[in-house]
């Protein structure tokens, strides 16, 4: 098939790829600019330079709404769209040109998890598997008919970084595959169950800054959600920011208020959190490497000098 492709960052670079080295012809790609947005200039291979070095023309654009781009797209004309990581709506004029449609590869598996961060999200909140969904594209953002999708567990310690390199590899088979479905005269499809739905919105600065009335266990998997590259969950010590870098939920069980520097144990210094309404327990989130406001990382038993005070979300 005749294919173009929207997408933007890793993904679009791995779909990009997997496109080229596939039986189909890539005869255009749409790009977004270069951004200095924190999280879009994490994961950022270009999908351009890709492109450029296979000869595939390349249009640059934040919206794709324009009369320009629409006119390139006819002229291309395209069997399908694939896109991947397209920050922005495609209207249907443009998602419903090709003669098969759009197909849209998705890191999670819809239908929940549609808009962003999906593995961020899914991580904060214990979800047990991630995955990725490629669905045909319709006037309702990520809720298409499912055409493949592929899952991969989340493991006890693995943070968001962990998960991008598993997910990331999904990438070109659930692109071929689905390609291949359509290619080969399928059209019914799995449609979503809406009622299973979820929705995230884009990761910002008020989203890694800890609140320590919640339980241990959702600190913990805050922090591993928040791995490098990605910026650190944050809290404020003394007046100053404190990022912490590593955690664990702590063996034993701590009372007292929220926030509390209360007691080393093992590598870690415990700090005491939110009663967990689920179990009743009261673990501590016990913090094993923090980053100070100078940038300095070290063990925060080295930080701790002495128990006692409070971390607090705000200076």
């Amino acid at each position: 098939m005749r294919v173009v492709m929207f997408g933007f960052q890793t993904w679009g670079h791995r779909t990009l790829r997997a496109l080229l080295e596939s039986e189909h012809d890539v005869v255009m790609v749409v790009t977004h600019p270069r951004s200095d947005h924190a999280y879009e200039k994490i994961w950022s291979d270009s999908v351009a330079d890709l492109a450029e070095e296979h000869g595939v023309p390349v249009l640059i654009r934040n919206r794709p709404d324009d009369e320009e781009l629409y006119t390139a797209l006819k002229e291309a004309d395209p069997d399908i769209i694939v896109a991947n990581n397209w920050r922005t709506w495609i209207p249907p004029r443009i998602f419903g040109l090709p003669r098969h449609g759009t197909l849209n590869v998705h890191d999670s598996l819809l239908p929940r998890y549609a808009g962003f961060s999906p593995l961020i999200w899914a991580l904060i909140n214990g979800e047990s598997e991630v995955g990725v969904t490629a669905h045909m594209m319709d006037e309702q953002l990520d809720a298409g008919d499912i055409v493949v999708q592929r899952a991969v567990e989340v493991g006890p310690r693995d943070t968001a970084t962990d998960l991008f390199h598993k997910t990331v590899g999904l990438i070109a088979p659930v692109t071929v595959g689905a390609l291949a479905r359509i290619a080969a005269g399928e059209t019914e499809f799995t449609p979503q169950d809406r009622s299973r739905a979820s929705f995230f919105h884009k990761r910002s600065a008020e989203d890694i800054r800890i609140d320590w009335n919640w339980p241990a266990e959702d600190l913990e998997r805050l922090v591993r959600a928040q791995s490098a590259p990605y910026p650190s969950a944050f809290t404020h010590h003394r007046g100053k920011r404190l990022e912490i870098v590593s955690a664990v939920v702590s063996e034993g069980r701590y009372g007292g208020t929220p926030g509390r520097v209360f007691y080393r144990e093992g590598d870690g210094v415990v700090i005491v959190a939110g009663a967990d309404a689920r179990t009743g327990r009261n673990h501590g989130l016990a913090v094993t490497r923090v980053r100070t406001a100078e940038g300095e990382e070290l063990p925060a038993t080295d930080y701790f000098t002495s128990m006692g005070g409070y971390l607090t979300s705000r200076p």
